[in-house]
């Protein structure tokens, strides 16, 4: 039998583990020479690189609805902290470091979190559909992506009216599983997000025109069977496109999926 690790003996052991790595961080950014973005202003730059809306209320599975309802008080209360962001040339974006810690007492409530690869729930639960959101338009620019966590390679819930690309989501946790960017170009960016009604809007703006579109798309969909166990398999790709000509100049390979699927699949889609 495999012995557990430390952080799987009791709660009160995942929590100092929790605690030791928040500190591992928090020294790590102190002492390094990252310049992180700060600034923030309502004033939006002249040009709109990309915009997306993404449902806050979706039924995931046989997930707690109420849950749902939390979550978009603390999409809320997360977007407020990043909403005009200004990501100038040589600055790292990083969702924690402006976002904070997620407390009851700063209005958080408990919301849907993943947890040993299974469905779980915890104070200010959710927020991984802001960062997908931003990782989304983050795609869609010049920007260079440099801490970034997936799933574990799990297919937790159905899709329900999926607009992105299965695998191109995010995994966070305060504050050593971060999503950040940096911009290694001479153009500034600017994040807007907000939470409208239904939605949690975003849009990645900047103070130039790019040179390049980009396209993101899944090829080789299926599902699949290993002994007892369905996986979902593709591949996602980015392609640049000369925004002039409308030539495809790149085609990047950015994730090959092969993720356990946690649901019932029919039968009939199961390649074999």
């Amino acid at each position: 039998m495999k012995r557990p690790l430390f952080c799987e003996i009791c709660p009160a052991a995942y929590r100092l583990s929790a605690e030791k790595e928040i500190l591992k961080r928090r020294i790590s950014d102190a002492l390094g020479s990252v310049k992180f973005a700060q600034e923030r202003s309502d004033s939006p730059l002249p040009v709109s690189i990309y915009t997306h809306n993404s449902l806050i209320r979706r039924r995931l599975g046989n997930v707690d609805m109420q849950l749902q309802e939390n979550k978009a008080t603390n999409l809320t209360l997360a977007s407020a902290h990043l909403n005009g962001i200004l990501i100038r040339p040589g600055e790292t974006f990083s969702l924690w470091r402006l976002v904070g810690r997620t407390t009851a007492a700063k209005g958080y409530r408990e919301g849907l979190t993943i947890a040993r690869g299974k469905p779980s729930h915890g104070i200010g639960g959710g927020l991984c559909q802001l960062s997908n959101l931003i990782h989304w338009m983050v795609l869609h620019s010049e920007l260079t992506i440099t801490e970034h966590h997936h799933h574990d390679g799990l297919d937790l819930f159905p899709d329900f009216g999926r607009q992105i690309p299965f695998g191109t989501g995010t995994s966070i946790t305060y504050n050593y599983l971060d999503y950040r960017v940096t911009n290694n170009t001479q153009n500034t960016y600017q994040l807007f997000v907000r939470v409208d009604g239904e939605y949690l809007c975003g849009e990645l703006r900047a103070a130039e025109q790019l040179p390049h579109t980009f396209h993101i798309h899944a090829e080789n969909e299926f599902f699949s069977r290993e002994g007892d166990t369905v996986y979902r398999n593709g591949q996602v790709f980015r392609d640049v496109i000369d925004r002039t000509t409308g030539q495809r100049l790149e085609h990047q390979l950015i994730r090959t999926n092969h993720a356990k699927v946690m649901y019932p699949v029919e039968e009939e889609r199961i390649k074999n």
